[in-house]
């Protein structure tokens, strides 16, 4: 089988169409992840001793066992548990799981961040009678945040790669079309091309921009420490 230029610029709308689909999935599964990344990382540094251990427990379940094992589970069993069951659509459900899978992984990311903060900020926080809400929202966030963003847009970046897995539940997004595609024409060389072409054009770009934005971060931080330096 050959390359068909007419055959390929006829579905390439298609495909394209569905891009959009791959890419909101990608932008709430991420949104998710940010959320309850958050909330895991505050849950872990709980008081409360069985608080701290379900949520260490639900993060090491959750990133040991396959993306693909926790799509098919809320979509498939998940509905058929009694009593508690319920059903998704299958776009809801694939940023769901997704979301939930990446958000162990950017808990990680939020308390390296968070743990690189200096132990002073904290004493000065108590020192200056800041509740324990203003301490987060006023000094260890705003600190524990910016140094940790490439990483966390590395992260969404592989995000966005790992939404084909969602055509497993029938979520129509740029892989299903092109399977879809092909079981209609017998032609699978031209669309899956094409889907691995979009995924390049949209991914590399990205890519370069999270180094960028790392680099940039770096001097920020290295004038930083020369300016400290000079004041001492």
């Amino acid at each position: 089988m050959t390359w068909d230029w007419g055959f390929a610029i006829e579905i390439f709308p298609r495909i394209f169409k569905a891009m959009w689909i791959t890419l909101g999935a990608t932008v709430a599964a991420y949104a998710i992840a940010l959320t309850l990344g958050l909330v895991l990382t505050l849950l872990r540094r709980a008081k409360i001793k069985p608080i701290k251990w379900l949520a260490v427990g639900f993060i090491e379940f959750v990133r040991s066992t396959p993306p693909l094992v926790q799509l098919f589970f809320l979509f498939y069993a998940l509905p058929e548990i009694p009593y508690i069951g319920f059903s998704m659509s299958p776009f809801l459900t694939g940023a769901l799981g997704l979301g939930i899978h990446y958000s162990t992984y950017v808990s990680e990311i939020y308390r390296s961040g968070i743990e690189a903060v200096p132990k002073s900020q904290w004493e000065a926080s108590t020192a200056l009678n800041f509740s324990r809400v203003q301490t987060w929202v006023k000094v260890i966030l705003p600190q524990a945040i910016p140094p940790v963003i490439p990483m966390l847009g590395n992260y969404l970046i592989v995000l966005f790669k790992e939404t084909p897995l969602l055509s497993a539940i029938l979520v129509v997004e740029m892989l299903q079309t092109a399977k879809i595609i092909g079981s209609e024409t017998w032609r699978y060389l031209e669309p899956i091309t094409i889907v691995g072409l979009l995924f390049l054009l949209l991914s590399y770009p990205s890519s370069l921009l999270v180094q960028q934005v790392e680099k940039k971060l770096k001097r920020a931080g290295g004038k930083r420490h020369a300016t400290k330096g000079v004041s001492l």
